[in-house]
């Protein structure tokens, strides 16, 4: 069962599962979509399949204006704005409260988790993006080493912003546990992550 959920920092969609949850995850979009995003809502719908509650949600770039990318001046916002999601959900669960997001957003999730050690249990990050496109020297892991946060990297092979190798290689940076699920052919926009419901959460290593 899904519903709107509407705050004063908050917007977004509540999914429930059909019985009682224990843990909940706040799921945020990429630069260039909402939390309507179809991945989102598919990624939703299977994780409240399997217990959890789940917000997808808007940052707040995204509630400011309905198109766009977010500049680079509104990052540390939307930080906060990912915290506050976290925080909404935790007065509703008993358990852990985890956090995630596909491609910018997945990317302020970790840094607002770097900077917040214990906002959230653990992250699922889809499409991380490691580098602009064909600019692979331009990586955006300056803060891995602070990252304390057990994380989950769920990445396309065929993702042009960033390679599995070289995801590899960043991700051994974080000090945290850590695990990075390939999806075979899979460009940026992860479609068919949904469909390995069951492998993205046998990898998520603070399941259970």
């Amino acid at each position: 069962m899904d519903r709107p959920f509407v705050t004063a920092t908050v917007e977004g969609v509540l999914h429930a599962p059909d019985s009682q949850p224990v843990d909940a995850i706040a799921l945020t979009h990429g630069a260039g979509t909402n939390c309507d995003a179809p991945l989102l809502k598919r990624m939703a719908q299977a994780l409240a399949a399997n217990g959890y509650l789940v917000l997808r949600y808007n940052l707040p770039f995204r509630r400011a204006r309905k198109g766009g990318p977010p500049h680079p001046s509104a990052a540390a916002r939307d930080r906060e704005g990912i915290l506050q999601a976290v925080e909404a959900l935790r007065g509703m669960v008993s358990g852990r409260v985890f956090a995630g997001g596909h491609s910018y957003g997945g990317r302020q999730t970790a840094m607002a988790a770097a900077e917040n050690p214990d906002a959230a249990a653990g992250l699922m990050l889809f499409s991380y993006p490691l580098h602009p496109p064909a600019k692979p020297e331009q990586k955006r892991t300056a803060y891995f080493p602070d990252l304390r946060t057990p994380a989950l990297f769920v990445h396309g092979t065929s993702d042009g912003f960033g390679s599995i190798e070289e995801m590899r290689a960043a991700i051994a940076l974080i000090p945290a546990a850590t695990a990075l699920l390939p999806v075979e052919g899979a460009g940026h926009d992860l479609k068919r992550a949904p469909d390995l419901i069951a492998d993205i959460l046998e990898h998520f290593l603070i399941e259970g």
